[in-house]
């Protein structure tokens, strides 16, 4: 079961956080397969302990001989077995927190199979809504901080929880009295953890929201600078930065504060274990029930616990941000993702162009605050149709809606009878972002078609101009792309694009600014290729140039989220409205490059 937490703010929907209880148990459905590595890690972390606690006791042996005046000899066997204690111990440890890491680390990769196989899985619309700021934290900060535990406190908080219960046990043996002694630090250590871990889970998981609303704050005024700018937004965007910069700042001082508090109420207790340890010890030696070198024992037992016992409540800090962050994990991981999402190859395809059909389509992002009213639009087999508008009049939302991104709040999309998925089996979207995956050229144009050969990819390269420039990399199809390889231009990578759709051949092709980026020199070869990607299909073309407009069989104009015209390019020229206007001013101010056309 998962609960949604804190909603984020400006109206955005977080994608949600797992219960404790849930995150407890997909912990324990990870580990379930890896049982049999999961007991001979520990087991060998038993051994490992239990050899070494017997240090203690070989010195407290090497008390006694010297406070009795013994010979040295004496000395040989108790010397020689501290060596050999050393010897079994390391070799035991390295073994044990071997397997532990092992452990750890295949626990670690499977979450994050499943993490990914689910934020990709999810729809699009779901991820608009919770903000690329949410997401991008938990990809990020959430599953490093549970890397760093997994790597580092898990297995130095197993080792040190078996240390702290065999050393218990190791006080029992020498003398009861010496456990009892011990536990009066217990009461002090139990109170501080469970007021720490009270006062931390809370914080630490507002803490992540706080960050990821930070972080989206951020890509949205640095990814939407020139919007930013041109409206003169600045000073308000500032300070939206700054007061969720603010709150994230504030809350991890906040944690500061609360670890600092939770460190001297630890010194209380250690050292009044340690004086009744040290007092038990004096009054049994005094009534002879037992020698200098068991008192000496306890005492080095019991400052041996400082280690693990500080171990584990420092690494209680580590774990419960990595809890956090595991519950953000899981909980993205335990999102339903609709049937038609999941099993997008069960969907039939039409055969031929279909026709799209949009009744009384209307759509929201925040609820009262539509985009889209009421919309009614058909486009024909292979007509190719222009959206045009102004910013805002709700263009790319119908482009989404079309594709499939998105489901409209009222009417319907029709696709030859079919309603459009994220697949792209039946809807092929190019939108004005293109990503150019890091590996071989070949193997990015084969994400549209994995079993397309050398040949089928050339032709597709060829059929949008692109076939030339390709074919002159350092490496051919096989030059490395994107990331740390070979950058392609903005008009080049849309040419990419297009070249998938070639491959994939999807019946419906929505072209959202496709080519907006394309600077003047690459404006007519990406028109070019759209031309040949488009050819024989129904299309759907977000006009960002109104040439594309004047070349499209018909245009349709949206202005706050409804058709206000609908025709040719010559009829809406010659009925002077909206798009008459709008061509006029686009045909005067024409300038060569990017941000020319209908929106800004």
């Amino acid at each position: 079961m998962t609960t949604r937490s804190e909603e984020a703010e400006a109206g955005r929907a977080l994608l949600p956080t797992a219960s404790a209880a849930r995150t407890r148990a997909a912990v324990g459905e990870l580990l379930r397969p890896h049982r049999g590595l999961a007991f001979a890690g520990f087991g060998l972390m038993v051994v490992a302990t239990s050899v070494g606690l017997l240090t203690q006791p070989l010195l407290g042996r090497i008390v006694d001989v010297v406070t009795e005046h013994r010979s040295a000899d004496a000395l040989d066997l108790p010397v020689l077995a501290l060596a050999a204690v050393a010897v079994v111990q390391g070799v035991t440890t390295a073994q044990g927190m071997s397997l532990v890491s092992r452990l750890g680390e295949t626990v670690l990769a499977r979450l994050r199979e499943l993490f990914v196989e689910r934020a990709l899985s999810l729809p699009l619309e779901r991820l608009e809504k919770a903000g690329s700021g949410d997401l991008n934290a938990r990809v990020t900060r959430d599953v490093s901080r549970v890397a760093d535990a997994v790597r580092g406190a898990l297995p130095e908080l197993a080792r040190s929880a078996l240390s702290i219960v065999l050393t218990l046990v190791a006080l029992a043996v020498l003398d009861w009295r010496f456990l009892l002694a011990a536990l009066v630090a217990v009461p002090v250590q139990a109170h501080t953890a469970r007021w720490y871990v009270r006062n931390a889970v809370p914080l630490y998981a507002r803490e992540r929201i706080a960050t990821g609303a930070q972080q989206q704050q951020l890509l949205d005024t640095i990814g939407g600078a020139r919007t930013v700018r041109a409206y003169r937004m600045q000073t308000r965007h500032t300070r939206e930065v700054t007061e969720r910069s603010r709150a994230s700042v504030e809350l991890t001082m906040r944690g500061v504060r609360l670890v600092l508090r939770f460190y001297s109420r630890l010194h209380i207790a250690e050292y009044a274990g340690l004086g009744a340890v040290l007092v038990t010890g004096f009054l049994l030696v005094r009534s002879g029930s037992a020698s200098v070198g068991t008192a000496t024992a306890a005492a080095l037992y019991f400052h041996a616990l400082f280690g693990p016992v500080n171990t584990a409540l420092v690494l209680l800090d580590d774990a419960q941000s990595a809890t956090a962050g595991l519950a953000r994990l899981v909980g993205v991981v335990d999102e339903p993702v609709p049937a038609s999402a999941g099993h997008p190859d069960d969907r039939p395809v039409p055969a031929g162009a279909p026709a799209v059909t949009l009744t009384a389509v209307s759509h929201a992002y925040v609820p009262g605050r539509p985009v889209l009213h009421g919309v009614d639009l058909e486009i024909r087999p292979k007509e190719r149709v222009a959206l045009v508008g102004t910013t805002g009049a709700g263009k790319t939302t119908l482009a989404k809606l079309v594709a499939g991104l998105h489901r409209p709040d009222g009417g319907r999309v029709d696709v030859g009878g079919v309603e459009p998925d994220e697949s792209g089996r039946l809807v092929g979207l190019v939108t004005q972002e293109v990503h150019v995956f890091a590996g071989p050229l070949a193997d990015d144009l084969r994400l549209a078609r994995p079993q397309a050969d050398d040949e089928e990819l050339r032709e597709a390269l060829a059929g949008v101009g692109a076939l030339g420039w390709a074919q002159a990399l350092p490496d051919g199809l096989d030059t490395v792309v994107g990331d740390g390889g070979h950058r392609l231009t903005a008009d080049r990578a849309q040419q990419l694009a297009l070249a998938r759709i070639l491959l994939a051949d999807p019946p419906v092709v929505v072209l959202d600014e496709a080519t907006a980026e394309a600077g003047s020199s690459g404006a007519r070869q990406l028109d070019e290729a759209a031309e040949r990607a488009l050819r024989g299909r129904t299309a759907l073309v977000v006009a960002h140039r109104l040439s594309q407009a004047a070349t499209a069989d018909r245009v349709v104009v949206l202005s706050d989220g409804r058709v206000v015209e609908n025709g040719t390019h010559d009829e809406l020229l010659a009925a002077g409205g909206t798009y008459a206007a709008l061509w006029q001013a686009w045909s005067g101010s024409r300038s060569p490059g990017p941000g020319t056309g209908t929106s800004p």
